[in-house]
C-alpha cells in the first residue's frame, strides 16, 4: 500500500470532503443502515482525550420499548492504538509504556460510563509475529491467570466496575510452557472470568504465527457478565462464518473481535465481516484493530517472492460496532489512537431474531448432517454432471 493511503484519516472523512452534503445522508444510510444518534459524552472525558491525543466517539442503539421486558443497557468499548515506543527498546520498557497509555485510555472510557471494554489483540506488544524470532518476542508472553497485563487490569476493572476482554500472548505454563494467542476475560468483580483462544491461525503473506503458536482449543466459550454473555472471536477467525455462528449458538450477546490487520491485504473485507456476523447471528460485534506501522530491525521475508522488508505494513484502525439489524457506527481514524463507544439494548437481539427468523430457519441439522459426511475419509462432492 502507498505512503500516501497510509495516511489517509478514515473513509469518513473523504465521504465528507468529496460527497455533496444533501446526499451524504443516502450514502452514509447505504454504508451504515439507519443513521445513528451520538452519546452525550462528558466534557471531561473530551478534555482528556483531546490532551492526550486519541479520538473518542460514542453511539447509539436504541430497541423498541417492550411491556414485558425492561430496557437492557450496556455501554461497551473496543480500544485501538500504536505501540508506544520503538520495537528495539526493552520488553519490559515497551510493555510498561503500554500499560501506562492503555491505563489512560481504560480510565477515559471509565468517565464515559463503558460496562464491557476490548483492547486489541495482543495489545502488551509490537506484532512482531512477521519476524519468525523468538527472542525477544516470546518474553512478552505470560500467564493469563497471573501475569503483570492481568493483574493491572483486574485493579482497573474493580475501580471502574468494568468488565474487560484482554488479548495477550499467553504462556501456558501448566502445558509445558507452550504459547498462545489468547483473550483473557475480567470481571467486574476483578475475578478472571476465563480465557479465550484464538481458533484460526493464519498462514497468509508476513503472517507467520504459527511460528510461535498453534491453533486455539477453547472452542467457542461465552461468558456470563453482568451486563451481558459475550464472546471474543479474535482476528483472523472473523473469516470463518462458522467460527462467528458457533458463539451464536453458545447464546452470545455481544462478540468482540480483536485483530491486528493491514491495509494491504485486509482492508476492503473489514468493513463487511464483522458487520455480516452481527447480522446473520443476531448480535452485537465491536470489530478493533491497532494502529500505526511498526519497524523491527532485523529485515525478514515470507517466500512469497518480495523484497526483504522491516514492517509488516500498515495497521488501519477503523474499529467499529455493529448492531443485530445490520446499522452499524463509522470506523475510527485509520491513523490514530481511539475508543470507539456504544450504548446498546441487548433487548434488540431478540427482536431482530423475531423480525427475520434467521435462528428460526437455521437448519443446524441440516449442515451437521452434511459435515459429518464430509469429515469421512470415503467423501466425494456431490456434483450432479451430465
Amino acid at each position: 500500500m502507498s505512503t500516501m493511503a497510509a495516511e489517509v484519516e478514515s473513509l469518513e472523512s473523504i465521504l465528507e470532503e468529496f460527497i455533496p452534503t444533501e446526499k451524504q445522508k443516502f450514502v452514509k444510510h447505504l454504508l451504515y443502515g439507519q443513521e445513528l444518534s451520538s452519546l452525550d459524552l462528558p466534557d471531561e472525558a473530551k478534555s482528556l482525550a483531546q490532551r492526550q491525543n486519541f479520538e473518542l466517539k460514542g453511539y447509539l442503539f436504541p430497541a423498541a420499548p417492550e411491556s414485558t421486558r425492561a430496557p437492557r443497557i450496556v455501554r461497551i468499548a473496543g480500544i485501538q492504538n500504536k505501540i508506544v515506543l520503538p520495537t528495539t527498546e526493552p520488553v519490559l520498557v515497551q510493555r510498561d509504556a503500554l500499560f501506562a497509555r492503555i491505563s489512560e485510555l481504560i480510565n477515559c472510557a471509565a468517565l464515559c460510563g463503558v460496562n464491557v471494554l476490548c483492547l486489541q489483540e495482543v495489545w502488551t506488544m509490537p506484532f512482531a509475529f512477521c519476524t519468525r524470532e523468538k527472542l525477544p518476542w516470546s518474553e512478552f508472553a505470560e500467564s493469563a491467570l497471573h501475569g503483570p497485563t492481568t493483574k493491572l487490569l483486574q485493579e482497573l476493572a474493580i475501580r471502574h466496575n468494568m468488565v474487560i476482554v484482554s488479548p495477550i500472548l499467553e504462556r501456558d505454563e501448566e502445558r509445558g510452557d507452550v504459547l498462545a494467542n489468547t483473550a483473557v476475560v475480567i470481571s467486574n468483580t476483578g475475578q478472571v472470568l476465563g480465557k479465550s483462544r484464538k481458533n484460526h491461525i493464519p498462514r497468509v503473506g508476513d503472517f507467520n504465527e504459527s511460528t510461535y503458536y498453534m491453533e486455539g482449543d477453547t472452542g467457542h466459550k461465552v461468558f456470563q457478565t453482568q451486563f451481558g454473555k459475550i464472546a471474543v472471536n479474535i482476528c483472523y477467525g472473523r473469516h470463518h462464518p462458522q467460527n462467528w455462528m458457533l458463539y451464536g449458538v453458545n447464546g452470545a450477546e455481544i462478540v468482540f473481535n480483536p485483530s491486528a490487520t493491514v491495509g494491504a491485504l485486509s482492508e476492503p473485507l473489514w468493513p463487511i465481516e464483522a458487520r455480516n456476523a452481527a447480522i446473520a447471528n443476531s448480535y452485537f460485534t465491536c470489530a478493533i484493530n491497532r494502529v500505526g506501522t511498526e519497524v523491527f530491525a532485523s529485515e525478514f521475508t515470507s517466500g512469497d517472492g518480495k523484497p526483504a522488508h522491516r514492517d509488516l505494513g500498515h495497521f488501519y484502525g477503523s474499529s467499529y460496532v455493529t448492531a443485530p439489524d445490520g446499522s452499524r457506527t463509522p470506523g475510527l481514524s485509520r491513523t490514530k489512537d481511539g475508543i470507539v463507544i456504544a450504548e446498546v439494548d441487548l433487548n434488540l437481539c431478540r427482536q431482530v431474531k423475531d423480525k427475520w427468523g434467521f435462528r428460526m430457519t437455521q437448519r443446524l441439522e441440516l449442515y451437521a448432517k452434511e459435515l459429518n459426511e464430509v469429515l469421512k475419509q470415503d467423501w466425494k462432492p456431490d456434483v450432479i454432471t451430465e
